[in-house]
């Protein structure tokens, strides 16, 4: 029992110790903390979602969860072959285009009415605190940063590791005017470096002007946050961008819920949502929407196309590879949304008709 003990706390200690590494970010502290307490979000120590939101759903637990995720096998959980991808020159793109490129997962870049924008930009081929595990789909790392131009507005929703990656963001430094994202993030950006007069954070319903035509709204979402243990201490967010000629709704992590009505009434209708429909499960659908609710959401947002992500570059639930996009496909002709369905990096055109095969039936030759 004593030596159960002395290695139990040896665990703790080495698990302590490589939780200091600067990739871990920091907590908020100081005027930081003294901003978020004012939130009407921030209650008990810790942001809440609008809704009532347990962690799990459908008689799961965090035992039960964890036992599924690590020992059910699925032989299609990971695609069979390289996923296909179209390399588009970002360096120096027609100023005149109006195009958004994704990267895999909630990776993104825009170019809307001569600006630049970059989304929850994940290229170092994980998306785990430790490099070999949950490592990115063979073929989805078509990009790097060296490929991308030079990013008006890098926009970052939360701070989980697929959506905000050290490595990557270490890289844009010098390649970015202003980080827009949600309030305690800065306190990670902070640590790694970056100048505090380039980082703006903000609480949900929050109004941004950015110039030019240019405004954003900071808008729910119904997710949680964490890099460590401690979850809930920076807020989780989604963005409406109104450019001069376009509304885009930018969706970060959520599970479905009133709040896309809601967005859909106050600033809709959107000519474009950006939604996620991947890495759900039955245990865990209040923080990660079906992908029938994907589409559902995308009708409350009232958006005239929508654009599902968050899949197609990591594993992080139990279905196969290309379900949530054979499901919100079927979902999306029953309901007849205007689905956008792109190769990773093949550009969407904002104000043109475009047209996308179903490339993840992948076979092999």
């Amino acid at each position: 029992m004593i030596v159960f003990g002395i290695i139990l706390i040896g665990c703790v200690a080495i698990i302590a110790l490589y939780m200091q590494q600067t990739m871990f970010g920091r907590l908020p502290r100081g005027e930081r903390m003294n901003l978020i307490r004012q939130s009407p979000q921030y209650k008990n120590g810790k942001f809440v979602n609008l809704e009532h939101t347990p962690d799990f759903t459908n008689g799961a637990n965090l035992f039960t969860a964890l036992r599924d995720f690590l020992f059910v096998r699925n032989s299609n959980a990971r695609p069979p072959l390289p996923l296909p991808a179209v390399k588009t020159n970002l360096l120096a793109p027609d100023p005149g285009q109006d195009i958004l490129v994704w990267f895999g997962h909630s990776s993104y870049f825009m170019q809307v009415d001569g600006k630049t924008f970059l989304v929850d930009p994940v290229f170092s081929g994980s998306a785990s605190p430790i490099r070999n595990t949950t490592r990115s789909f063979p073929g989805s790392d078509a990009y790097s940063v060296a490929d991308l131009p030079h990013i008006d507005y890098l926009l970052l929703t939360h701070d989980h590791w697929d959506h905000l990656d050290y490595h990557t963001i270490k890289a844009l430094r010098e390649r970015t005017g202003k980080i827009i994202t949600s309030l305690g993030v800065g306190a990670h950006l902070e640590r790694w470096g970056f100048d505090a007069g380039i980082v703006a954070e903000y609480d949900w319903n929050s109004t941004v002007t950015l110039g030019g035509g240019f405004t954003m709204h900071t808008t729910p979402a119904r997710h949680f946050s964490g890099r460590g243990i401690k979850r809930a201490q920076t807020i989780w967010s989604s963005f409406v961008l109104i450019t001069p000629t376009l509304r885009l709704f930018l969706g970060g992590d959520s599970g479905y819920g009133a709040h896309f009505a809601d967005i859909g009434k106050q600033f809709g209708p959107f000519d474009l949502a950006v939604l996620e429909c991947g890495q759900y499960n039955l245990s865990w659908q209040n923080i990660h929407m079906l992908p029938e609710e994907t589409v559902q959401a995308a009708i409350d947002l009232q958006a005239r196309q929508l654009l599902p992500v968050h899949w197609a570059k990591f594993k992080l639930s139990m279905h196969d590879w290309n379900e949530p996009i054979r499901r919100v496909t079927a979902a999306a002709s029953v309901l007849q949304m205007p689905l956008l369905t792109p190769k990773i990096g093949e550009p969407v055109h904002l104000k043109k008709e475009n047209q996308f095969g179903c490339w993840w039936e992948l076979k092999e030759m």
